[in-house]
Order: structure tokens, then sequence, then C-alpha cells
């Protein structure tokens, strides 16, 4: 298994001092549908997950800046994607960020109405099988519980679409070390047959900064010019 610490990584791209720049990230746009789209620009990586698997925390934690993904105590309140890039670029064609971020709607939820759901289902497929820009999907799992039959159901919907995704362990901090390194290898082995899968598990706590240098290196490698 590739460990993310192991992929080689300029250190000194632009890609590599935004992820580095923390607290110099701003909201870009939320988009309720796929007309509002922003203009195919910079390579972007997407974060998916679980409704409270700690998704805007994790992301708020990444660039160094609360707030800036909102967090909320009420599973779905994320309803659209949410677009963030690095600060300091105008976003002219000559002058755009290096990467973009975007925030995924949470799945798994039981509250909203079936139609709110496959609305927002709908928009998430559209994205991911045609966005030319996307170079990988981090998919969220809540280190204490694995991965669920919702998580199993989005692997199975990113396998069919062809798009690169990684799983990240997130709330690390939640359980004890011994029991992070069996869920990895457990996780790993899961996803080893998938074909859209990129290997390696990172586990991460944004609460302590945990594995959060390893997500960067992760991105980093993602987006970087093949």
């Amino acid at each position: 298994m590739t460990e993310p610490a192991e992929l080689p990584v300029d250190e000194t791209s632009p890609v590599w001092a935004a992820l580095k720049a923390t607290g110099a990230w701003s909201f870009v746009r939320g988009v309720p549908a796929m007309r509002h789209l922003p203009p195919e620009g910079p390579p972007e990586i997407a974060f998916a997950g679980r409704s409270n698997v700690g998704k805007s925390s994790l992301i708020n934690a990444l660039t160094g800046k609360n707030g800036l993904a909102r967090t909320s105590n009420t599973p779905g309140r994320t309803q659209e994607l949410n677009f963030f890039v690095p600060d300091g670029f105008s976003g002219a064609l000559d002058d755009l960020p290096p990467l973009a971020f975007v925030d995924m709607p949470g799945y798994g939820f039981a509250k909203a109405p079936k139609e709110t759901v496959d609305r927002w289902t709908e928009l998430v497929f559209d994205y991911l099988r045609g966005r030319t820009t996307l170079k990988r999907v981090f998919v969220l799992i809540d280190a204490r519980h694995g991965i669920k039959t919702n998580d199993a159901e989005v692997l199975d919907l990113l396998d069919r679409a062809a798009v690169s995704y990684q799983i990240v362990l997130t709330k690390t901090d939640k359980i004890k070390p011994p029991a992070i390194a069996r869920l990895a290898a457990e996780t790993a082995q899961k996803t080893a047959r998938r074909p859209a899968a990129f290997p390696g598990v990172i586990a991460t706590s944004a609460d302590k900064g945990k594995g959060l240098d390893d997500l960067r290196r992760a991105i980093a490698f993602a987006v970087a010019p093949r």
C-alpha cells in the first residue's frame, strides 16, 4: 500500500504553497444546480462523506481558516457544491489559482425529503461525470464506524463514473491508536479491488491536527501534471 508521506511532491510548486498557506482561502460560490457551476479552470479536489462525518471541520483545519466551510449539527445542511480557492489570484485566465476545493453535499441523512435527496444525488453525479478538471475525490469515513452501506454506495457511484478517489479517516482522536491502524488496514483491503480507488488510507483528526500534511501531500500529488 502506498503511504501518503511517500508520495513525491514538488514542495516549491504553487500548489504546495497554497496548501501550506493556512488562513489564506476564500469561499467562491455555492452551486445548487449544474447551470451555476463556475467555468472549468484550476484542478479541483472534492470532499465527500456522510453527514456529520466532520467534512467541514476537516476543510477548515486543512486550510487553517475556521468558518470557511460551514459546520452544522443538522445533518444534510450542506445542500450545494461549495467551491473554495486560495487567496491572491484574480481568476482571470492568466491568473488562475493553482487548485480549488469542492465541498460536496453530505449523504446518509434520514430527515431530508426524498425529492431533496434525489435532487442532490443528481447534482453530485452530474458533477462527477462531467467535470474534466476534477482530479480526485477524497471520501471521508468516520473512524468510529468504518465504511457503512451508504459509503459503499458512494464508492460504487465513483467507480461507475470512473472518478479517482481516496479514503480519509476522520475523528481518529476518538479511538485508540491500535484501532486506527487496524481500521486503516481493513479499509485498504476493502477498497483494494475497486477500480477507481487510489491506494493508501489517510488517518486524520481535525481537532488535533493529525494527518493534515499527509492529506496535503495526497492532494498535491493528485493535481500534479502527469
